[in-house]
């Protein structure tokens, strides 16, 4: 027999069983394609995509980067590809053409709790219908298809485009952890986004009717945007 000490505790999850980490090697949109990132299929052009970011101002808030000769930045894709949390993906502008990476990370089974993370678009694949919708294929892959109860958004507190992005796509901002890293020599903030289970199907239905083609017109300029439909 147990006393009740009268203090408030959160509520009961009822009949939850710890998933498994992700594994599939390709993700399939209607206008990008996901693919576990191969260091002999991938490099040189995921390395040409990035060059057109000729300040390298993409890679500012990432820990590495940027690369300026193709062996270093190949040598560094071989080190992370080798390795399943982060796991890595190369995401395809259609279903050929390397564009951009993206990857779980802080993957953890037992409390449902998984990160996306490492994101970096080539400018080509910058506010484009592929880039939401990267966004929406690993959420729904680690809601639908894994069960996990958290899906986590963590970046630089100063990251301007970053937490913009967490919150056009329907993050909501939990705090920032200060002085939480040191990376090339200077101090990160993490600002911490996350969105639960309970709020993905609402989620996604407004992803899903913002991509279906018919939300664009023939220029392709939206005619409903994806905060309107939240």
């Amino acid at each position: 027999m147990t006393r009740d000490p009268g203090q408030p505790i959160g509520s009961a999850v009822k009949g939850w069983n710890p998933t498994v980490p992700p594994t599939l090697s390709r993700i399939e949109g209607r206008y990008c394609t996901l693919e576990k990132l191969d260091p002999e299929r991938h490099t040189e052009l995921l390395f040409e995509a990035f060059q057109l970011d000729s300040l390298g101002s993409n890679w500012t808030y990432l820990p590495y980067g940027p690369f300026e000769h193709l062996v270093s930045f190949h040598n560094w894709v071989t080190k992370i590809s080798a390795g399943s949390d982060p796991l890595f993906f190369t995401i395809l502008d259609g279903t050929t053409q390397p564009a951009g990476m993206a990857s779980f990370l802080r993957i953890d089974p037992m409390m449902g709790s998984i990160e996306v993370g490492h994101i970096h678009f080539a400018q080509s694949l910058q506010r484009t219908r592929a880039a939401t919708e990267i966004m929406y294929l690993m959420m729904r892959h680690a809601f639908d298809d894994l069960g996990y109860r958290r899906y986590e958004w963590k970046c630089d507190d100063l990251h301007a485009k970053s937490r913009a992005a967490a919150n056009r796509l329907g993050f909501t901002y939990e705090g920032t952890h200060r002085q939480a890293r040191i990376y090339k020599g200077r101090n990160r903030d993490t600002a911490w986004y996350s969105i639960i289970d309970t709020e993905w199907p609402r989620l996604r239905n407004a992803f899903e009717a913002w991509l279906d083609p018919s939300n664009f017109d023939a220029l392709g300029v939206q005619k409903t945007s994806l905060a309107a439909r939240k």
